[in-house]
């Protein structure tokens, strides 16, 4: 019996890009429903996303990647979840790469592998503090922990219990899959996104996520002794 496969989307403030995106995701031939929820918006995201076709739930304030994945989740009970970010647009036709193996049985969880940012960003800082930590509490290191893009078998998101919230909701699904033996496989894919630059706005946004990082796994290292 084939899975069903719910693509789960959250955004804030997509307007420009959520039509796009919800259109590359029909394209991808795997998406049987797509959920937006759009994390208080101020713009027209929830419209332009019903209107590209997509199911939506409303969030009236703005609390955060992490919520908003947890509060579409409790409207999924089965099968395989797709995690999209709201500005892949086109590229999120790619996301089949992502379902195949899970569908397939050869993984419970699947993250995607970006091309190279055409962007120059930050230092790297983030990424490497997430690399080293998730090695820290697993022993496993993954080159692509960051990606927003993965699909998840419903059951394992089950055992793994809410999303982690803030900046830490990536690194913190790694490091709890793979600490309860979950077989996370990293896959290419030819999507991008919108990336913060190496300007104020962009060194904000990382050292929000630096910190975010940080306090979640030193948070669950004291109460969980992983380390």
């Amino acid at each position: 019996m084939k899975q069903q496969v719910t693509v789960l989307i959250p955004a804030y403030n997509e307007a420009e890009y959520i039509t796009r995106t919800i259109y590359g995701v029909k394209f991808s031939g795997v998406a049987d429903r797509i959920l937006v929820v759009d994390d208080g918006s101020t713009d027209k995201t929830a419209e332009a996303a019903r209107e590209a076709g997509a199911d939506v739930i409303r969030l009236s304030v703005n609390r955060g990647k992490g919520n908003a994945l947890n509060e579409g989740l409790s409207k999924v009970h089965s099968g395989v979840v797709v995690f999209v970010d709201a500005d892949t647009g086109q590229s999120a036709s790619e996301l089949y790469k992502l379902v195949k193996p899970v569908l397939a049985g050869e993984a419970d969880m699947t993250i995607g592998i970006l091309p190279p940012s055409s962007v120059k960003g930050g230092f790297g800082f983030v990424k490497k503090l997430a690399r080293a930590l998730v090695k820290k509490s697993t022993g496993i290191e993954l080159d692509a922990g960051l990606s927003g893009q993965r699909a998840v078998r419903r059951e394992v998101l089950s055992g793994i219990g809410p999303v982690p919230e803030g900046f830490a909701t990536e690194v913190g699904l790694n490091i709890k899959a793979l600490n309860l033996g979950y077989r996370v496989v990293e896959v290419p894919v030819n999507m991008y996104h919108r990336e913060s630059g190496r300007n104020l706005r962009g060194f904000l946004h990382r050292g929000k996520q630096f910190c975010d990082i940080l306090k979640y796994c030193l948070s669950e290292a004291r109460d969980n002794r992983l380390w």
